[in-house]
């Protein structure tokens, strides 16, 4: 179950929190291959001491080594609250990336299936740059975390080393329902497990569905977007409203018709493996 991976990380809003607990670069595998020796260097205070003679006492053994490291209290981690946080902060991401994609035009070709040709791909110019930058990111195992989901997933290699386009960011915030769904759950578990022992959907949907929560939702990222996406020139219309680069009103669209409602849907599906 997704959950599990939660539990040695310090905090949800931490970024360390979907990290593999393998080296994830060649310079932390080369510093991890002999941990007890730095241990041990640093427990004496004087680094690698030489090889005494026959006739010399052996020094004492030093002292067992402890971890210091702190036993992580799940219910302290997956809580609404925390994650509340970093949902908050990913309406920053989708937003920028949203205004990052209005500097430039549409173009129908790049979609098409029908126009690029490239040796063993039938798809999209779009298509076949989602599915290579998705191939290429799979061999640093970023789909070995949990909140990432690609979108070619059965064309991914394994990962070579140890385990900012507004789609991934967007999926990003969708799948991240699942935490969401974890800490509503452990927060009343007996108001979920009759509909998830019934595999009842629409009761889930239900119990999951707070109407003054999500349009608190649309209307904080309408005004971020109000804030970020003003062209700052110097000069409005004439009546003196503000120049955006991209409708506040879409991406209040785009949070009220698509990323809730997929949201939701995912920690449906959850909900009724939960209990397995």
């Amino acid at each position: 179950m997704e959950v599990k991976v939660l539990k040695t990380s310090p905090s949800i809003c931490n970024p360390q929190l979907f990290r593999s607990p393998r080296p994830s670069s060649l310079f932390s595998l080369q510093t991890k291959k002999n941990p007890s020796f730095r241990l041990l260097a640093a427990s004496t205070g004087h680094g690698v001491r030489p090889t005494h003679s026959s006739d010399a006492s052996p020094p004492p053994p030093p002292p067992p080594l402890r971890s210091s490291k702190k036993r992580v209290d799940e219910s302290e981690i997956l809580t609404l609250d925390s994650i509340r946080q970093s949902l908050i902060r990913q309406e920053d991401s989708i937003i920028y990336s949203l205004l990052e994609r209005s500097q430039y035009c549409y173009n129908a070709d790049t979609y098409n299936r029908n126009v690029f040709y490239m040796d063993g791909f039938h798809g999209s110019l779009v298509e076949f740059m989602v599915r290579e930058t998705e191939r290429l990111h799979a061999q640093v195992g970023r789909y070995k975390s949990p909140d990432e989901h690609p979108f070619f997933a059965e064309d991914l290699p394994e990962p070579m080393l140890p385990p900012l386009q507004y789609p991934q960011a967007l999926s990003k915030r969708i799948h991240y329902g699942k935490f969401v769904a974890e800490a509503k759950f452990r927060a009343s578990p007996e108001a979920y497990e009759a509909a998830i022992r019934a595999q009842d959907r629409d009761h889930l949907m239900r119990l999951l569905t707070y109407e003054t929560v999500e349009a608190a939702i649309v209307e904080r990222v309408e005004m971020k977007a109000r804030t970020f996406g003003q062209e700052l020139n110097g000069n409005g219309d004439q009546d003196g409203s503000p120049i955006y680069k991209i409708k506040p009103s879409l991406v209040a669209d785009l949070y009220g018709d698509w990323i809730m409602p997929l949201t939701k849907q995912v920690q449906v599906e959850y909900l009724l493996r939960r209990l397995d």
